[in-house]
């Protein structure tokens, strides 16, 4: 059954795998970006400019919503005592208001489906403690703590989950993987050896957004190359 999904921040990375994955399965998607970046052109695709930062919602007519995916993140790293309140409301702003904000417009529209899913991403640095990392793992931890909040609040309807991916290989981590000694440092870190690859953590949301996934919901999935998990020997 062909469903319509939107994607925030789908110009780029995760949301751009997730976009192209949705289409070549038949889906239509409402794809909401600053830029259209490497969008397809397709039938199934519609682009509407929108920035999290500043957020005026577009002017959309939809009988309903089967499935919102939120992708915008950010990657700010600096010592404790360097950051600003001003960077924590900016990683705020980016990871848990602007998702909060695109939830409340398609609300209605997610309740209309009957049976619709939500997925939000959050870093595995809310449940592996890394240093320097104090301003980022709040705001997804706040997106955790949504997950599982909604979650309870919007069963049986709407079933929202979150991804707690490691690094992965996309423009938002391109300064820590910008050599191949540094993407072979990062591998190494994980115990299955590799850095995160977009398709797959895209594949792992196009699942959570299908009927295959409708006994799931308020679950933080860690797609982490075993980090948040396995002590290696």
């Amino acid at each position: 059954m062909n469903k319509t999904y939107m994607i925030v921040g789908a110009s780029s990375g995760i949301g751009l795998h997730l976009t192209r994955t949705l289409i070549d399965q038949g889906h239509e998607v409402i794809a909401l970006s600053r830029t259209l970046g490497e969008l397809p052109s397709h039938e199934r695709l519609q682009h509407h400019t929108y920035d999290v930062s500043n957020p005026q919602t577009p002017d959309l007519d939809l009988s309903r919503l089967d499935g919102l995916v939120y992708c915008p993140g950010s990657i700010n790293l600096k010592p404790f005592h360097r950051l600003k309140r001003a960077d924590f409301q900016a990683d705020l702003d980016i990871n848990l208001l602007g998702a909060v904000e695109v939830l409340q417009w398609a609300l209605p529209w997610l309740k209309k489906a009957g049976s619709a899913s939500v997925v939000l991403f959050s870093t595995v640095a809310v449940a592996q403690g890394m240093g320097f990392h104090s301003s980022i793992a709040a705001a997804k931890g706040a997106i955790e703590g949504l997950t599982r909040s909604l979650a309870a609040e919007w069963a049986p309807k709407i079933r929202v989950n979150c991804i707690a991916p490691s690094i992965v290989d996309t423009p938002l981590a391109g300064k820590l993987l910008s050599t191949p000694e540094k993407v072979e440092a990062s591998a190494k870190r994980h115990p299955l050896g590799t850095v995160g690859a977009p398709d797959v953590i895209a594949y792992l949301a196009s699942f959570l957004l299908s009927d295959d996934s409708k006994w799931t919901t308020g679950q933080i999935l860690h797609a982490d190359g075993g980090m948040s998990s396995i002590k290696m020997m």
